[in-house]
C-alpha cells in the first residue's frame, strides 16, 4: 500500500508541474485517502486489535 501512496504522490506532483490540477488533486485525495487507512490499520495492530498472523 506504501508503493501505491508514493505513486499517487508522484502522479500529484508530475500533474501539478504540468499544469493539470484536477488530476492532480484527484491523485492527492486518493493518497490522503490510503494514508489514512494505512494509519488506522497500523493503529489496530499497535493496539492488538487486528491480529496479523
Amino acid at each position: 500500500m506504501i508503493r501505491w501512496i508514493i505513486i499517487l504522490l508522484i502522479v500529484a506532483a508530475a500533474a501539478s508541474l504540468l499544469g493539470m490540477p484536477a488530476l492532480a488533486g484527484a491523485a492527492a485525495l486518493a493518497a490522503r485517502i490510503l494514508i489514512g487507512i494505512v494509519l488506522i490499520l497500523f493503529l489496530l495492530i499497535l493496539l492488538g486489535v487486528f491480529a496479523v498472523t
